[in-house]
């Protein structure tokens, strides 16, 4: 067979093959999984100002990434249904049981080793929140990672493994109620926690007697997304486009400014 015929049907044949691949990819996608069933499943943790919280006793979530939940939900024509899980089983639950994860979740890639990641819809590093009489004492890292001071820490997540990478020298305290650790702060059993900027900004308003240090200068740089499926470029795309219109419109920033109260 001549070389360039040989060319020619391995490059049809590829091209087929991939055309293949994609039309199975698309023929696949949550997407029509979600507007199929009306139902967009959503793993949060519930226990995370301002992006996802329930009070004990309470029926209903709240927060930035609860609303923003239910913009997306609204705009595939489904419902939003969420399925609570904690950080340590954030990977796991949201493999086994959801179509999404929204819950003030830092973009990481040991996350992106294991999960697709949406675009970021927000930069959102970390900075400590302290006691308001100690802060000009914790400015900084090397300031905090000193013998005495006390960090207080709640697992599973991206807090806890900042703490455990930045403070070698100080205690750190692990607390499993992120809903109640600012109260460890105040009633004098930890001196520091770190946490995302705009969360340390909102328990600033929430407990009097605690300041957030620098928050518009975080500790390091974070940004924010969602977790997808693997894979699933189709709903990856469409997550994206909300989101971008979301900003566009000032749905986005509505959001933000009514959760920030």
């Amino acid at each position: 067979m001549p070389t360039t015929l040989r060319f020619l049907l391995a490059s049809f044949v590829t091209t087929a093959s991939l055309g293949s691949t994609a039309q199975a990819a698309e023929a696949t996608s949550r997407l029509d999984d979600v507007v199929q069933r009306k139902v967009l499943n959503v793993c949060t943790t519930g226990d995370y100002r301002p992006f996802s919280y329930r009070a004990d006793g309470a029926n209903d979530f709240v927060g930035i990434d609860i609303d923003l939940a239910r913009s997306l939900a609204k705009s595939l024509d489904a419902e939003a249904v969420f399925v609570q899980t904690k950080w340590s089983d954030l990977l796991a639950d949201f493999q086994s049981k959801c179509d999404i994860a929204m819950s003030g979740i830092s973009v990481t890639l040991p996350r992106q080793r294991q999960v697709s990641m949406s675009a970021m819809y927000m930069v959102n590093g970390k900075a400590p929140i302290v006691r308001c009489e100690d802060l000009s004492k914790y400015q900084s890292v090397e300031a905090i990672n000193r013998p005495g001071t006390r960090v207080v820490v709640n697992p599973g997540g991206t807090n806890e493994k900042f703490a455990k990478a930045s403070f070698d020298k100080a205690e750190i305290r692990m607390f499993p109620d992120n809903r109640t650790i600012f109260q460890e702060i105040l009633d004098g059993r930890a001196d520091v926690m770190v946490a995302e900027s705009i969360e340390v900004k909102l328990q600033e308003k929430l407990h009097p007697g605690l300041c957030a240090v620098n928050p518009d200068q975080p500790l390091q740089y974070g940004e924010m997304g969602y977790l997808l499926p693997r894979g699933d470029v189709v709903f990856k795309d469409y997550v994206d486009q909300w989101m971008h219109l979301a900003k566009a419109t000032g749905e986005l920033d509505r959001i933000l400014q009514s959760n920030m109260k």
